[in-house]
């Protein structure tokens, strides 16, 4: 007997849906039935992406969908334009999804556990006589600068339009990370032209997040002290994973390519550069061709994953002759189980955009990272890897903006060959097992989470 039917709802990008998943894997496990809702292009992009065999690997998570009200053809990378149709479209069809599976027969819902960035749910939820967690998939010290909006408005810190009044250097609390005012979030999640957009999302969800009886986050205590002391009442559950074993899904929107295990494998403990900028960066041919002669430079192997779209025009003639060159020490793949490759023995740093979920899976295999932040708040997640856990460094681009191939070998040698960003990886791997240990302050809290959503 199920304790409970949970429906659980990503922000639809890939980012958002993979921890949620892990969140949903561990819901399953502790007795609850939970269907989990994407928009349709991301449902068939993960259904695709999935082996033929794979249908055990959702190991009782049933997948459901829901139109985003953007047109087939229109460009879902783009933040601003993704953030202004789902609130607008997607009520509706989480309504009429609920009916439907009334209808169908299935257990009536008892919680909504959301994305914290799809505040809009938590008042369909109500409306609904559906209870609210809400689940903050990044930082916890982002969300802390995102609650501290009005704060930093009323000190003259923002106007109200988001944007800075001052350039400074913010530090919320002791222990959290520094962030320049010119680097905050919503600020740097796309085009100028839709920031506000961006901006009146992030001031509804503070309003919305009021409608949670929880919020739980994917961190972990010791990593982020300061901003647990200053909002003591979001509990963190991290860092997830689905299993040891990697055998369950995590809903990634491109098939993984297994080859690079065999390839790790055969491969020196400590001896690769993994290289991987998430779903969502987007590199021109320049900066793409300064990595790679970066990597080439190093004579180190390379494990780097080039998404289809990661970089459009880039001469395929250049490409060729590259790979050619470094085929014997490099392996490009198109993505892979990032968990899987991290946890690897061959690996010896991680070249990363700093997203959160990748972020805590280097802290949870004790990898050291090279930070290239992207966008968003990737800006605060290099922070505290290279000021407050001082597991790495940061690439500096040149006046052009550029990263250059020298930069690339001089920052990856100095992050490979200083024993101190291993020393610490390491401990702080050692917390983070501690804290989702028995008796850990996150397997605590998630006994919490799992008392909240049986009553």
């Amino acid at each position: 007997m199920a304790k409970g039917h949970v429906l659980v709802l990503p922000m639809p990008c890939q980012g958002h849906v993979v921890p949620l998943m892990e969140l949903s894997h561990r819901l399953v496990d502790h007795g609850f039935e939970v269907t989990f809702v994407n928009t349709e292009v991301d449902h068939a992009l993960v259904l695709a992406a999935m082996a033929p065999d794979d249908g055990a690997a959702l190991r009782g998570i049933h997948l459901a969908s829901i139109p985003d009200g953007l047109a087939d053809d229109e460009d879902r990378k783009d933040l601003n334009k993704l953030v202004d149709a789902y609130p607008r479209h997607m009520p509706a069809y989480l309504e009429a999804l609920v009916g439907e599976m009334e209808a169908a027969g299935r257990p009536r819902v008892k919680w909504l556990v959301a994305d914290f960035n799809m505040g809009w749910s938590f008042e369909v939820a109500k409306r609904l006589g559906i209870r609210v967690a809400s689940f903050w998939p990044a930082s916890a010290a982002c969300l802390a600068i995102m609650l501290k909006i009005p704060e930093l408005i009323e000190q003259g810190v923002l106007n109200d339009k988001g944007w800075p009044e001052r350039q400074e250097t913010l530090r919320l609390a002791p222990g959290m990370p520094p962030l320049h005012t010119s680097l905050l979030p919503w600020n740097n999640a796309g085009a100028p032209d839709g920031q506000h957009i961006i901006f009146q999302l992030v001031c509804r969800n503070n309003k919305f997040s009021a409608h949670a009886e929880m919020t739980v986050c994917n961190s972990f205590h010791d990593a982020e002290a300061g901003a647990f002391k200053l909002f003591p009442n979001i509990l963190p559950i991290g860092p997830l994973f689905a299993d040891k074993g990697f055998q369950r899904s995590v809903g990634s929107f491109l098939a993984e390519d297994t080859s690079c295990l065999k390839w790790l494998d055969a491969r020196p403990d400590g001896s690769v550069v993994y290289v991987a900028f998430g779903s969502m960066a987007i590199f021109d041919p320049r900066q793409f061709e300064e990595l790679a002669e970066g990597l080439e430079l190093t004579g180190r192997p390379f494990l780097w994953v080039v998404r289809p779209d990661f970089t459009a025009g880039l001469s395929k003639d250049w490409l060729d002759e590259f790979q050619q060159r470094v085929a014997g020490t490099g392996m490009i793949v198109s993505w892979c189980s990032q968990q899987q490759v991290l946890a690897h023995q061959a690996v010896a740093c991680f070249v990363s955009h700093c997203g959160w979920n990748s972020t805590m899976e280097a802290v949870r295999n004790g990898v050291a990272v090279l930070c290239w932040p992207y966008f968003c708040e990737q800006f605060l997640d290099r922070s505290y890897i290279t000021d407050v856990w001082r597991t790495g460094l940061a690439v500096s681009a040149g006046e052009d903006g550029v990263v250059t191939k020298e930069e690339v070998r001089c920052k990856l040698e100095s992050v490979i060959g200083d024993a101190d960003f291993r020393k610490w990886a390491r401990r702080l791997k050692d917390t983070s097992w501690r804290c989702i240990s028995e008796g850990g302050s996150s397997h605590k809290n998630f006994a919490r989470f799992v008392d909240l959503l049986s009553e």
